[in-house]
């Protein structure tokens, strides 16, 4: 199965992809890298707004993890335009919006971690960063970039 059918299978649509907030790029490519921009909590709701530990439980998390990697594989869809460039998706750097004493921020990236998985296989498999924020732009629950070798 390639990364789009097994999204399609999950009952996932990718969205068009969203233009940068501020002065810089959604992407950068140089070499056989591609180097994708923070990608927020958004879907097709609008923004997932709050503070796990605060106002948001562990699971919402997690859902607003799994957006960002929505978001993060629609982008780089338009840079390589080919789901099946990726040769291997390299480094995923999360950070969660949370309360200072919420130690769950590994749990709450696992909705990202596992839905990249899932769309690329062992290709999707990744080091991680999770770190926790006391505020993400736009009071967003979770912000997530990518490293993501491509042939």
């Amino acid at each position: 199965m390639t990364a789009l059918s097994r999204l399609e299978t999950a009952g996932i649509v990718l969205p068009t992809p969203s233009a940068p907030a501020a002065n810089y790029v959604p992407f950068v490519m140089t070499g056989n890298l591609l180097f994708v921009s923070g990608q927020i909590s958004m879907g097709p709701q609008g923004l997932v707004r709050g503070r796990l530990g605060e106002t948001m439980t562990l699971e919402e998390g997690r859902d607003a993890a799994r957006l960002c990697a929505i978001n993060l594989i629609a982008q780089i869809r338009a840079a390589l335009e080919d789901l099946e460039r990726v040769a291997r998706v390299v480094k995923l750097g999360g950070f969660v919006n949370c309360a200072p004493d919420f130690t769950d921020i590994p749990q709450v990236m696992n909705g990202c971690s596992d839905l990249i998985v899932l769309a690329f296989g062992d290709k999707g498999r990744h080091a991680r960063s999770a770190v926790a924020c006391p505020v993400l732009p736009f009071g967003v629950a979770v912000e997530v970039d990518a490293v993501v070798e491509f042939v």
